[in-house]
């Protein structure tokens, strides 16, 4: 029954100019970084920026540094341009260099290299990422489930979880900002904010090209060029292929899933016709053409009369020697397309303000197959076809001089998103006993509006203190449309069909920020910070009643973070950065699982709620250390420390507990989260360079799922993931003009078999399913740069 979909999907949206898709957005809109600086000053800094990073050599380096930490980094979290160690918050930035130190290729290779992040490929799908900082976060892709940690491509907002799992394609740096960013980046920024930027066309010739080949086949090609066409203007492009075998081998259906199949490219137009304006147009495009995303059985299944359906290969061992399941005839296919383009014109009024207009357009479209049970049973195969295009618009006026320096704006989001589903389940009804056959299908419609406007100020009170404060407000309305159709060939007389179209929800949120810093040396920053956060609030796309407690909307989350924290640097060797935060996570949007009756059949049908449940507490510390003790050789570590615990969580089914859950471990919260990295570059003379290079990363006992205990109290324990480490190392040879370099990479070298993710579906045939991370891999890279 699974194809009875793809027509009447595809019919509907044929001709749409309204999608945005997938797996690897390949950081595109090159030349769209908005920087409170005047244009010629913006010109010169590119000039500036490109011929340091040619000097550097990024990518596979033989050289040994601490550029992830060096003082001269700068960045622009604020929303302005400062060097790293004088930003007054917790903030990581990766350039290109660093990211091949820390072995990264996506999104997903920041796990460890940043304090209390949780950073993972989300549950089921090949194009999403599950991200939580300090705690926070949203792990469900659902369409009509907002992010907790905001993505952005070179300032532009990213608004689904889906799409949002990046190929690290030319960039100039990624930067981590954790803690609540309401003020500066509005909405679903409660737990941080992630942002990449990529390398912008100027006027200094620059071309490179990389390819790597691995462990299951691994082929990646990626290029990118970029150069003058005359004074005024300058183009750059940037294209690349990305393929490999599935992890996870069927031996029943002779398939393989958890793979790669990416393609994408971007291009990048800068002109200057004077050096008081500057215009930046980019555009890109991404595909990806993944097979199933499959995890693995918990327990045995169920139907819904409670008939065991026994599982062969649960979860129970720490090897990869298991082997995937999926229904027969299911299709083997995730797709993902994935195109945007983006427009800013920058214009200095004065030496000291400037005026700016970002505009972009966004279009994603998503067709996933999802075996979440991932057995040969058809209780959990879906089908989740999402068309979703994004319009916004910001201005921003930036003033700078010698003790005052701001940002104040306007920002306006137009957000569409058509999706329809199906749900198999023939055999959770018994359905196949009788060679009968049940379907279940979503059409629903969102839209979004959202509109903001904001002010953020630093002031230079008395000489090396400064005194920061900012205010966002913003006014959110969504409107929701849901039909439900039930299709029952055995009892044709319960095919049913039902709309539901509540009120439109109507949000609000003011979000201050407020900071000092004290430079109490020339190399010892401290500094003290408050910042409130929202997520919106909104309304739940698998209600399956549409009279029910479960169609209700649901209202914002927010969080109110109290950080303090140092930057320093000694004896020109060491950078050291820690901080200390408390924090309360209030409205925290909770899934509830259930049974209910279908309104119109009666059959007893999975009732998911959405409420505003609960509250947390959450406690932490964090350091971030590079050290280089001698020539060449470079020590660095990433520590967090988090102590996250429910003080609210309202759910009337847990009795015993007077109707509270408030007992559970908060998910992805891990107590510690650790990376110790070390390389040596030992210099060749003529011959160039060579690097050796290590690093290891832990991650304590984590949840998996936010439900991950019984009724009676008792945690599931196929739902924890033990602490564990994950080895990797490289060898990269440079040759002393850096044009080219050769390196040897091995990731996870211990094989070790490590849980990242969980569905928690019990409610509908006591589904539980848990996701791995990539087993042992090793890859050769070529690089030739120019």
């Amino acid at each position: 029954m699974t194809a009875v979909w793809r027509e009447s999907w595809q019919g509907e949206y044929n001709g749409m100019t309204k999608g945005f898709v997938a797996r690897g957005l390949l950081l595109t809109s090159a030349a769209i970084v908005v920087f409170p600086m005047t244009a010629q000053a913006q010109s010169a800094a590119e000039t500036t920026a490109q011929a340091a990073d040619e000097a550097a050599a990024p990518s596979a380096t033989a050289a040994a540094d601490d550029e992830g930490f060096d003082q001269e980094i700068v960045v622009t979290a604020r929303r302005t341009e400062e060097k790293l160690q004088r930003v007054p918050s917790s903030i990581s930035a990766f350039n290109e260099r660093t990211l091949d130190r820390i072995q990264a290729t996506d999104t997903t290779g920041l796990q460890g290299a940043v304090p209390n992040l949780n950073i993972v490929q989300g549950r089921g799908s090949s194009n999403a990422t599950n991200i939580f900082i300090r705690g926070i976060g949203q792990p469900d892709a659902l369409q009509t489930f907002d992010p907790a940690v905001g993505v952005y491509v070179d300032d532009v907002y990213l608004s689904r979880i889906r799409g949002n799992q990046l190929d690290l394609l030319d960039l100039e740096r990624i930067e981590v900002l954790r803690g609540p960013q309401g003020t500066l980046y509005g909405k679903n920024t409660i737990g941080g904010a992630i942002k990449f930027v990529s390398r912008k066309p100027g006027q200094d010739f620059r071309a490179n090209g990389t390819i790597a080949l691995g462990s299951y086949d691994q082929i990646d090609l990626k290029g990118a060029a970029s150069g003058p066409v005359t004074d005024t203007l300058a183009v750059g492009f940037a294209v690349m292929r990305s393929k490999r075998d599935g992890f996870v081998k069927d031996s029943f259906r002779s398939e393989r899933y958890n793979d790669k199949d990416s393609v994408g490219g971007r291009a990048a137009v800068a002109f200057t016709p004077s050096d008081k304006v500057r215009l930046d147009l980019a555009a890109d495009y991404s595909h990806d053409d993944a097979s199933l995303n499959v995890g693995r059985p918990v327990n045995n299944l169920t139907t819904i009369f409670g008939v065991p359906l026994p599982v062969s290969d649960t979860v129970g061992t720490g090897s990869y020697n298991w082997r995937g399941r999926t229904t027969a005839g299911f299709p083997n296919s995730t797709k993902l397309t994935h195109w945007g383009t983006s427009a800013t014109l920058a214009v200095d009024l004065t030496d000291a303000l400037t005026v700016k207009s970002i505009t972009a357009y966004r279009n994603l479209k998503t067709d996933d197959y999802i075996d979440i049970d991932a057995t040969r049973y058809e209780i959990g195969d879906v089908f989740v076809g999402v068309r979703q295009h994004q319009t916004s618009q910001e201005f921003q006026l930036a003033y700078s001089s010698d003790r005052l320096s701001g940002v104040a704006g306007l920002y306006y989001l137009d957000e569409r998103v058509k999706s329809h589903q199906e749900a198999y389940a023939d055999d959770f009804l018994g359905a196949a006993f009788f060679n009968s056959r049940f379907l279940r299908t979503v059409d629903d419609r969102l839209k979004t509006r959202s509109y903001a406007a904001y002010a953020n100020a630093s002031f230079e009170i008395v000489p090396d203190v400064r005194l920061s404060a900012g205010l966002r407000y913003t006014k959110e309305t969504k409107d929701y449309f849901r039909t439900t159709s039930t299709f029952f060939s055995l009892l044709p007389g319960f095919n049913s069909t039902y709309a539901f179209s509540p009120p439109r929800g109507k949000w609000t949120d003011t979000s201050p920020m407020a900071s000092i810093d004290w430079q109490a040396l020339s190399n010892l920053m401290l500094y003290a910070r408050v910042s409130k956060g929202f997520k919106s609030g909104g309304f739940n796309g698998r209600a399956n009643n549409p009279n029910g407690s479960e169609s209700s909307a649901y209202d914002p989350e927010t969080a109110w973070s109290y950080e303090a924290g140092f930057k320093s640097r000694i004896a020109n060797q060491l950078t050291l950065n820690g901080s200390v935060f408390t924090g309360t996570y209030k409205d925290f949007q909770a899934r509830v699982s259930g049974v209910d009756d279908d309104p119109i059949t009666g059959i007893p049908t999975a009732k998911l709620s959405v409420l505003n449940a609960g509250k947390l507490r959450i406690n932490g510390a964090e350091l971030e250390a590079a050290w280089t003790p001698a020539t060449g050789l470079l020590i660095d570590t990433q520590i967090g420390y988090l102590d996250a615990e429910y003080k609210e969580f309202d759910d009337v089914r847990f009795t015993a507990f007077g109707g509270s859950r408030a007992f559970q471990t908060p998910a992805f919260a891990p107590k510690w989260t650790a990376r110790f990295g070390a390389q040596y570059a030992v210099e060749l003379g003529t011959m160039g360079a060579l690097t050796i290079g290590g690093q290891t990363r832990y991650k304590s006992r984590t949840a998996l799922a936010v439900d991950n205990t019984l009724l009676n109290g008792n945690e599931i324990d196929g739902l924890f993931q033990k602490g564990y480490w994950v080895h990797d190392a490289r060898v990269v040879y440079e040759t002393e003009n850096k044009h080219f370099a050769l390196g040897l990479y091995g990731n996870n070298l211990a094989n070790r078999a490590y849980k990242t993710d969980a569905q928690e579906f019990s409610s509908v045939g006591s589904i539980r399913t848990v996701y791995y991370g990539a087993p042992r891999t090793v890859s050769v890279r070529f690089t030739a740069r120019y």
